[in-house]
């Protein structure tokens, strides 16, 4: 049984390094529910070990993109200016609400999964309307943030996101890539990609460490999943300029409102 169990946790790292290798989405927005509602693991549990599992599979996602010129490090650096101090911040509440107990069906673990779904289904929004939101700010161009301003709502943002993403492991791929979309419209998908892999290393690392300081993270279930979203994010990053952009957002779109309704059902 425990065989089996490794061998589809495996395939299911692969399906999801593949994923976030193409499109810098869907590491905690996939990873976590499918944990928690397909395995039946804790919500807490997901989180700790996901956030794990991302810090070291956007790395490898990174190194790729940077090859490739795919990231702007002006963008990541503001970013994790923010959200690497919220994210340590964060960690301190948990530690004082003391999660380490909340098992499957707690109010935490409630309140983890709903967070999760909600913020699934925005993302699932704005692939489905990136073309009209882009389409949209470049014919309000007064709308758009410049200087000093993009700066601080980047910075912001990463506060936000810091947040969000120490919570329930969430955000660092699905909420960022939604926020460079909103903030540089210009910026080619690629770019969108691999900023926010990079800006994701950092903050996964320092996330997961607080998790692991609250003992919410299943050392042999991450090595399972690592074992096929190393292959599956090199092989998505690769191929990131090469599969068609609306057809990447019709999977991903399509496959996130599953796993959201299957997490709330």
């Amino acid at each position: 049984m425990a065989f089996h169990l490794d061998y589809v946790y495996i395939i299911s790292g692969l399906a999801v390094g593949l994923l976030v290798g193409l499109t810098g989405v869907g590491g905690g927005s996939l990873m976590t529910p499918l944990l928690t509602a397909v395995f039946g693991i804790p919500a807490t549990t997901a989180v700790g070990t996901d956030l794990a599992f991302a810090a070291i599979t956007k790395g490898a996602g990174t190194v790729i993109h940077r090859i490739q010129k795919n990231v702007n490090w002006r963008i990541v650096g503001l970013m994790a200016a923010g959200s690497l101090p919220a994210s340590v911040l964060t960690t301190l509440v948990l530690h004082h609400l003391d999660i380490r107990g909340a098992g499957a069906h707690s109010p935490m673990d409630t309140f983890i999964r709903w967070s999760i779904a909600i913020c699934v289904l925005l993302t699932v929004g704005v692939l489905l309307f990136k073309a009209r939101i882009v389409n949209w700010l470049n014919n309000n161009p007064h709308y758009q943030a410049t200087g000093k301003s993009l700066s601080f709502y980047t910075f912001a943002a990463g506060v936000v996101i810091g947040t969000l993403v120490t919570i329930s492991s969430i955000g660092a791929g699905a909420i960022g890539a939604m926020v460079l979309i909103f903030l540089y419209p210009d910026l080619r998908s690629s770019e969108i990609a691999g900023s926010d892999i990079a800006h994701a290393v950092p903050l996964t690392a320092v996330a997961a460490v607080g998790h692991f300081s609250l003992g919410t993270l299943d050392f042999s279930l991450l090595g399972a999943l690592l074992l096929g979203s190393i292959p599956g994010i090199t092989i998505g990053s690769y191929l990131s300029r090469a599969v068609p952009e609306r057809f990447l957002r019709g999977v991903l779109a399509t496959t996130l409102t599953a796993v959201a309704a299957k997490l709330v059902m």
